[in-house]
């Protein structure tokens, strides 16, 4: 029997939180069963919307239940968090999310918990008290584990808050025009032709192009002739930051999936760009990205920190290393993150990175610069690192950015929600001529 969306979503959600998977790899397979484009949405809707209110679903089970059901039965727990997210939080008729949803119990087994689903439903219905949480521990109120609450705090005692708030908030989808095939402005006057509404709200990106509303972007104006990419402006600096020109030799490591591979070729088409990933099956995306987009670049598989089984001499005059890191400034945009990452994670992130980087600034030639990014907002894992590399090599310079301030000594941190872009880092470092 397949599934019915209310019960893949309950799965999925199992999956990411029980089971410890990722939701862009849970989700796609979970739509993949369904037929229905409308109903490919409402399943990504749910489950985004239960990962990013899962304390306070709990929270209100917790009202409403002795106990939380165990073992077995947990995926029809979190059909429960599926039922009470569609009552509070989205536009789906009352009777319809609290029918659906005890349907989806019997498709689940759970013919036994129908009444007891049903009831806590009508509960959720009847008592919107229930969803007063002011009073809350901090986890259940902002919607996020305790130890980044607490790091967010002591990282940014002035902004913690804005940037627990901007994490509740849905993405935007951001295009990346490629232009090397189209101007932004032609591209622009594509998308008034098909009537999508956009805005262009950033001067120093000026191929980037907000779209008002999310929709399918392979039915977007010039996709399959490579006219743009999607990728979310904050990322899109990192091509520009790195001041790439043609006939240079560029390393782009931890390369996967392409999106700053492509940018890089985009600005500097006769750029000599190598492309490395520890993950062969991530560099498929690599591959089918840069077809698409008509770029050449020389993809490796190989591990960025261990350069003697994949270097062959050549030092490089731009590098860029966006490297493995917490994610923590994507969660707007991957809201499972919170649930996936733990504490115990941040030093041995922080301890790859800085092996990444004391390794590939060996491949860097006299003159040349690396440009350090990761899409997180915690300290340890950006501008401690680059105060940690700049004590450690006498050869290295820091480079102001444009948008670094004042005060910021070793990189540019941006964070969620700033001008509506992910949070992300980024620190660009010269190596001296001697």
């Amino acid at each position: 029997m397949s599934l019915s969306v209310r019960a893949l979503a309950a799965r999925s959600c199992f999956d990411v939180v029980d089971q410890g998977m990722s939701l862009s790899e849970v989700l796609p397979k979970a739509q993949a069963l369904l037929d229905n484009p409308l109903d490919k949405a409402l399943l990504q809707e749910i489950c985004f919307g239960v990962m990013r209110y899962l304390p306070q679903l709990e929270a209100v089970c917790s009202q409403l239940m002795a106990k939380p059901l165990i073992k077995q039965l947990r995926p029809l727990q979190f059909l429960l968090y599926v039922g009470i997210y569609q009552l509070k939080f989205m536009r789906i008729p009352d009777h319809a999310a609290i029918s659906e949803t005890v349907e989806a119990a019997r498709e689940l087994k759970g013919q036994s918990l129908t009444k007891l689903i049903n009831g806590v439903l009508r509960n959720v219905q009847r008592q919107q008290e229930l969803f007063n949480f002011e009073a809350a521990p901090a986890a259940v109120k902002f919607n996020h584990p305790g130890w980044l609450i607490t790091a967010l705090q002591q990282a940014y005692p002035e902004q913690w808050q804005a940037i627990l708030d901007a994490n509740q908030q849905k993405a935007p989808l951001w295009l990346r025009v490629n232009v090397s095939k189209i101007s932004a402005t032609d591209y622009a006057a594509a998308l008034t032709r098909a009537g999508i509404e956009y805005s262009r709200p950033l001067a120093d990106l000026p191929a980037a192009i907000k779209l008002a509303q999310a929709q399918d972007v392979t039915s977007l104006p010039g996709y399959s002739d490579g006219w743009f990419s999607v990728q979310d402006a904050a990322a899109q600096y990192a091509a520009t930051l790195l001041d790439v020109q043609n006939g240079q030799q560029i390393l782009d490591a931890c390369c996967a999936p392409g999106g700053k591979t492509c940018h890089i070729l985009e600005l500097a088409p006769d750029a000599r760009v190598t492309a490395l990933d520890k993950d062969a099956r991530r560099l498929m995306r690599v591959h089918d990205n840069l077809a698409r987009l008509g770029l050449t670049a020389k993809v490796i598989a190989a591990d960025a920190s261990e350069p003697t089984t994949w270097w062959q001499g050549q030092l490089f005059d731009r590098i860029l290393l966006d490297v493995p890191c917490s994610a923590t400034g994507v969660i707007r945009r991957h809201p499972d993150i919170r649930w996936l990452r733990k504490k115990a994670d941040i030093p041995a992130l922080a301890e790859l990175q800085q092996r990444i980087l004391q390794q590939c600034w060996a491949l860097l030639a006299p003159g040349g610069s690396l440009l350090y990014a990761t899409c997180s907002v915690l300290p340890q894992e950006n501008s401690m690192q680059i105060e940690q590399f700049l004590q450690q090599n006498s050869d290295a310079s820091l480079v102001a950015l444009p948008h670094q301030p004042d005060n910021a000594n070793y990189g540019w941190q941006i964070l969620p929600g700033e001008r509506d872009v992910d949070g992300f880092f980024y620190a660009r470092l010269v190596k001296q001529v001697r």
